[in-house]
């Protein structure tokens, strides 16, 4: 479940789907379907959100260290030849605090969306949406938020995701709208602002419009975040001259190379303007997601895309989102898959949950076809993993089979990733280097 995913990055334990619950929601109590136990709104319990227990009331926790026997055993990990290096999924400062406390050599995945939904800020991204109105607004409330998280991670690269979702999560449901909630968003009529956020409802949102998609239909949408991004990490520079911050601007959901091109176009010329604006030359890079099946075929062509102007690459980097990279491949919702992922367990139509560890001959198998079509147009070209596979051990294994450079996954799963990765690159011993293996084990030649 994506409540899962976001609750780890939080730190917190989060068990979806429990079938032997019945919930009362008006009530607000849980019966325990087995034993016919009641829990009220209040009553203590603690979670496991590794193994999915529910326990009785609360259970003695303990904050890890990562000193002494088993901080020797993680620089061990990072120490390995050619190994993975683990970077960290964080959307705020202190979240790309906590990772680098936990040992994040970076930040893999920022999701900018997680910054548009606090109370205060929620009114102001819905104006935009339903007005076209308050964007500079939104640009300096990102710039604050990127300024923090890049001076933490300083010296170290930042890869931010422009905008995923689509506009309608940001949105109130029609049965929220009261006279007075339409007047708080410049509406006199209640019944206009329903037609309005009924007019941006999809019937598939996943696949709807999201990612650079709603970039290129709005496209003032890249040019603010970007001007937010880059005038954040000038802002650190002016005040002090040895500040490196280093953002990395990843273009989310492309299907051709006709949109990385426009996207990225745009990430350039406006980071050119700002650099103009503020005379300074600032370090980052463009590079994109790889999600949807389709890019991954085609990534070779992707690779290649030059600046027309001065004929320089444009992409630097790619991300494999494997969290919607299953779903594509798959044909199956990650958010409803619990409902039937356990019995095909159980009769071994599925050994493991793909959305847990990583389909190796097919989702993994286009991540290796891609990687290798990639590096052969540019060798120099950054590979790395973004999705919830990245904290998997299992996982990191293939990963490392593969040669891709580093995966990224929430904080709190960086020590058990940092640890993965060395096993991994202990037990696969000398071989070839990374680039040498990606490129002579490819799906296809």
């Amino acid at each position: 479940s994506h409540a899962a995913v976001v609750a780890r990055g939080w730190g917190k334990p989060c068990v979806c789907g429990c079938d032997d619950l019945i919930i009362n929601e008006q009530a607000r109590t849980f019966t325990v379907k087995e034993t016919g136990e009641i829990y009220k709104e209040g009553d203590v319990i603690s979670l496991n959100g590794s193994t999915g227990e529910v326990i009785r009331g609360a259970v003695p926790t303990s904050i890890p260290a990562l000193d002494g026997s088993f901080g020797r055993l993680l620089q061990w990990a990072d120490d390995a030849k050619d190994n993975l290096k683990v970077l960290a999924n964080a959307d705020s400062g202190p979240d790309a605090k906590k990772a680098r406390e936990l040992g994040a050599k970076g930040i893999g995945l920022c999701r900018t969306e997680h910054m548009f939904f606090s109370p205060e800020r929620l009114p102001i991204v819905r104006q935009w949406i339903l007005h076209n109105k308050g964007i500079d607004t939104i640009k300096q409330f990102q710039r604050g938020d990127f300024r923090e998280i890049l001076r933490e991670m300083d010296g170290l690269p930042v890869t931010i995701r422009l905008l995923d979702p689509p506009l309608h999560e940001f949105l109130p449901k029609t049965s929220e709208v009261t006279p007075e909630f339409a007047k708080s968003l410049n509406y006199d009529d209640p019944k206009k602002l329903i037609h309005d956020i009924e007019e941006l409802h999809e019937e598939n949102p996943m696949l709807g419009l999201r990612g650079c998609r709603l970039a290129i239909w709005r496209p003032e949408l890249t040019v603010m975040q970007t001007e937010a991004i880059l005038n954040a990490a000038a802002d650190l520079i002016e005040k002090d001259a040895l500040a490196k911050p280093f953002p990395r601007i990843m273009v989310p959901l492309i299907g051709s190379v006709a949109e990385f091109e426009n996207q990225a176009l745009s990430i350039k010329r406006t980071a050119e303007k700002v650099q103009k604006e503020r005379s300074l030359k600032l370090r980052y890079e463009i590079g994109t997601m790889i999600e949807v099946p389709r890019a991954a075929l085609v990534s070779d062509k992707i690779a290649a895309v030059r600046d027309p102007v001065d004929g320089e690459r444009l992409c630097k980097f790619f991300s494999y989102g494997t969290n919607d990279l299953t779903q594509m491949t798959l044909g199956i919702s990650r958010d409803d898959a619990g409902e039937f992922i356990p019995k095909y367990k159980e009769l071994g139509i599925m050994e493991v949950d793909p959305f847990k560890t990583v389909d190796e001959e097919g989702v993994g198998w286009l991540v290796h076809l891609s990687a290798s079509k990639g590096r052969s147009v540019n060798p120099d070209l950054s590979l790395s993993v973004c999705g919830e596979h990245g904290g998997d051990p299992k996982s990191i294994e293939f990963f490392d089979k593969v040669g891709l450079d580093y995966v990224s996954c929430s904080p709190f799963r960086v020590p058990v990733a940092r640890l993965s990765a060395g096993r991994a690159s202990v037990s696969r011993g000398e071989g070839l280097p990374k680039k040498e293996r990606l490129v002579k084990t490819a799906p296809l030649k």
